[in-house]
């Protein structure tokens, strides 16, 4: 059975708090677009994860005038997942969308690849993603590719939007009760949450007051913190910063870039919010260790790279890439 859009593109940003989807035609114009909630199979089960994924399939293809029926839709589905990050999850969610009929071909992998493929004109390079917590992938045009396995301490990561708001806490609480040095946090995340101490704060969301999602507020006020110059708050940031550029620097040498210009493209929250005092701090430290890579901070929503992932896989030109980049592009300063 033949595909409803030939040479099409079903492509899938799915992250821990939010998923995009873009319907591509062969040539780079965008038919459709849908988002919806965070993509979590490691709760759910792939199945159940996947399923989730259906409403907002059909959404996208209602945009675009078309029915999402017994045939498949496109010919490629680009699927960049969050937690596809050991080769068996993504063997099973692999699985799961050929399952689905959506499309002809199926390619899944980490959503890191997104972001990567989102910053580079071809698939070279290396992506560091600093959001709720940390990751980083590298791939080239020959299909070789590094990664990491991104679960957490027990992978020997460290960093991100929810840790950052923990030792925020943690340095804050131990220089009240004096276990610590001194840092403006301790009077800065009082006022971020309207209390009168630190110990006030600890107490309401240990009571329910305050739910326990905003205890990520606590990474902002960290780098407004920092900002202003605090020693503790700067060196939460300098242990980051050296984070996101030991990430770096390891794929970079294991595909033998390090001698190469290169991009490093830079995403995730924590780092589109282009604090300066983390920025210039990542600049510096990668400039030490590999001087010809490049920096970028990403500036188009990373289903542009799932998107462009499935248009290499479908041996798209330049031509539908640039229309495809265009469609996403932000709008120009006033």
């Amino acid at each position: 059975m033949g595909a409803l859009v030939p040479g099409g593109v079903l492509a899938f940003d799915a992250g821990n708090s939010k998923t995009d989807v873009a319907l591509v035609a062969a040539d780079g114009t965008v038919l459709g677009t849908a988002r919806g909630g965070g993509f979590e199979p490691q709760k759910l089960g792939p199945d159940a994860a996947v399923d989730q994924l259906e409403p907002l399939v059909r959404a996208a293809a209602a945009v675009a005038g078309l029915h999402v029926g017994d045939v498949p839709l496109v010919q490629q589905v680009s699927a960049c997942l969050a937690n596809a990050d050991l080769p068996i999850e993504v063997e099973q969610l692999t699985t799961v969308f050929q399952e689905r009929g959506w499309a002809e071909s199926v390619y899944v992998t980490n959503d890191t690849f997104a972001l990567l493929r989102s910053g580079v004109d071809e698939p070279r390079g290396v992506a560091v993603v600093c959001g709720a917590g940390i990751n980083c992938s590298g791939m080239l045009p020959d299909g070789r590719t590094a990664r990491f396995p991104a679960l957490g301490k027990v992978t020997g990561d460290w960093g991100g939007g929810a840790q950052l708001a923990e030792e925020a806490f943690w340095s804050a609480s131990r220089a009240e009760d004096g276990r610590g040095p001194a840092t403006a946090l301790v009077t800065a995340l009082a006022m971020h949450y309207g209390k009168t101490s630190l110990n006030a704060v600890i107490e309401a969301f240990h009571f329910g007051e305050l739910p326990p999602d905003r205890q990520l507020e606590a990474a902002p006020v960290l780098f407004q913190v920092a900002a202003a110059g605090d020693t503790v708050a700067l060196g939460i940031v300098q242990q980051q910063a050296e984070e996101i550029v030991a990430m770096a620097f390891s794929a970079l040498r294991r595909l033998d870039l390090l001698a190469e210009p290169v991009t490093v493209v830079l995403g995730g929250g924590v780092l589109t919010a282009r604090h300066p005092v983390l920025l210039d701090r990542v600049t510096r430290l990668l400039a030490d260790v590999a001087p010809k890579a490049v920096p970028r901070v990403v500036d188009v929503p990373p289903v542009v790279g799932a998107a462009l992932l499935g248009l290499d896989h479908t041996a798209a030109g330049a031509a539908a890439q640039e229309r495809l980049r265009a469609a996403f592009a932000p709008p120009p300063a006033a």
